[in-house]
């Protein structure tokens, strides 16, 4: 982490706090994981600001393309595949720019 922080103290379940004690940067674990939550977030508001309905039904309908994806893939193009988005996930997405 760079720039300007604040400490806080947080109180977390067994659980969580057992996986968080095998991290070596706990704290880095933590705002990785709640910017993930935050483009998720924004995600959703985009799409809620777009009219689209994000319903369990189309979920479940995706999850079984997805699925269907999987069983018709070699695992090696579906690993490559995975690698590729994960190294984009782990990027800062791009500044807009002014128009």
């Amino acid at each position: 982490m760079t720039g300007a922080v604040r400490k806080l103290s947080i109180s977390v379940p067994p659980d969580v706090a057992e996986r968080l004690e095998r991290e070596p940067n706990a704290s880095a674990y933590l705002v990785h994981a709640a910017r993930v939550l935050m483009r998720r977030e924004a995600l959703d508001a985009e799409l809620t600001h777009q009219g689209i309905t994000v319903t369990d039904g189309g979920v479940a309908r995706a999850r079984a393309a997805r699925a269907a994806v999987d069983a018709a893939w070699p695992s090696e193009r579906y690993q490559a595949v995975r690698d590729r988005v994960r190294r984009a996930a782990d990027e800062e997405p791009p500044a807009a720019s002014a128009a």
